[in-house]
């Protein structure tokens, strides 16, 4: 009584050997095909229970964990800034002029700017900025540079690299012209600019790396390339970053690609929560940069979208109004609720 052999397993002893055999030997042709592939990847399943005393490592992969370009910046910040400098990203300036600009009952400004649809242009400012610090305060000089990653082995041009280009630290506006150059050439979404900076700081956590003036170009290239076929529809194939670099051949983006996703382990997840969370620390760091994103007045086009989405809104969750009124009725009217739709004209 109470052994859950003698209650769940049958009795016969040549049953459980015949089991326990086939289990032993199951495990056995696991292993050993294992290791014949000499797969040393980690399951999937293996990371999603992870230690939240790692969580800090992998910022790209968890939502509460910091990202390490926002931490980077932090260190630049100058200590004697004061309120009123930090508030010149309230201002737009125009012709020398600043001028800010107040919503009033005839205009309404608005930040055209949302974490479905991020401003283009500002995001890809931010994303240079980001990759700015990334740079600026590395965690090493001189540290481990792969070979795929290097400038000098792999050249973006035909023109002679420098002795000393690994020396000299790019500018911001060299980044974003840079970056600038492959979205626009390749037609790429500002969704896709955040997914950018996701596999970058995945990269680097991941291969263990820093990214520096000899590595900057062909990893936020490898990025640019792994983003854009994983979020795009319509992805841009290599031989298009070929029409637009025109010095570099497919097979060295083929094989920069291979082993930008063998680096990142093949972990091209990017959750919506992780995702969210480098917008929202884009947006901190051009806040913290002046660097402000464009207010524009609402139209009578916008207008009426947000009103059609207001309605189909209304529509969607009329069930759920309905029985919330029926749960107030039930208490002697106590607690009223009125409905009143926002018009907009």
């Amino acid at each position: 009584m109470g052994s859950t052999t003698s209650c769940c397993v049958s009795a016969s002893p040549k049953l459980r050997r015949n089991a326990h055999s086939r289990l032993e030997s199951y495990h056995q042709e696991s292993e050993l095909s294992r290791e014949e592939t000499g797969c040393n990847l980690q399951h999937i399943s293996d990371r999603e229970n992870v230690d939240e005393l790692n969580m800090e490592y992998n910022p790209s992969d968890h939502p509460r964990a910091s990202t390490i370009f926002l931490s980077k910046s932090q260190n630049d910040e100058v200590p004697y800034r004061t309120v009123r400098d930090k508030r010149k990203s309230l201002f737009i300036n125009n012709h020398g002029t600043s001028r800010r600009k107040y919503s009033s009952c005839s205009t309404i400004f608005l930040d055209d700017n949302t974490v479905s649809q991020p401003n283009l242009k500002y995001t890809i400012k931010c994303v240079a900025l980001a990759i700015y610090y990334h740079i600026k305060n590395r965690d090493t000089d001189g540290g481990m540079l792969l070979d795929i990653f290097d400038e000098k082995l792999h050249p973006l041009s035909k023109s002679e690299v420098p002795l000393d280009y690994d020396q000299h630290d790019p500018e911001q506006k060299q980044i974003y012209r840079f970056v600038r150059t492959l979205f626009s050439a390749a037609q790429l979404t500002s969704e896709c600019a955040i997914v950018t900076l996701v596999y970058l700081e995945r990269l680097l956590t991941y291969a263990e790396i820093d990214i520096c003036p000899g590595n900057w170009k062909r990893i936020v290239l490898g990025a640019i390339l792994l983003a854009s076929k994983v979020w795009d529809d319509q992805a841009v194939w290599n031989v298009d970053y070929c029409q637009i670099l025109k010095d570099i051949t497919v097979e060295d983006m083929n094989e920069l690609e291979r082993q930008f996703l063998e680096l990142l382990q093949f972990n091209i997840n990017v959750p919506s929560s992780v995702y969210a969370k480098y917008y929202f620390d884009l947006r901190s760091l051009s806040e913290s940069n002046n660097l402000s994103f464009p207010l524009e007045p609402l139209s009578r086009d916008k207008a009426q979208k947000l009103e059609a989405i207001s309605r189909l809104c209304d529509d969607k969750y009329k069930d759920v109004r309905r029985a919330a009124r029926k749960r107030s009725a039930s208490m002697d009217n106590l607690c009223g609720i009125r409905w009143v739709p926002a018009i907009l004209s």
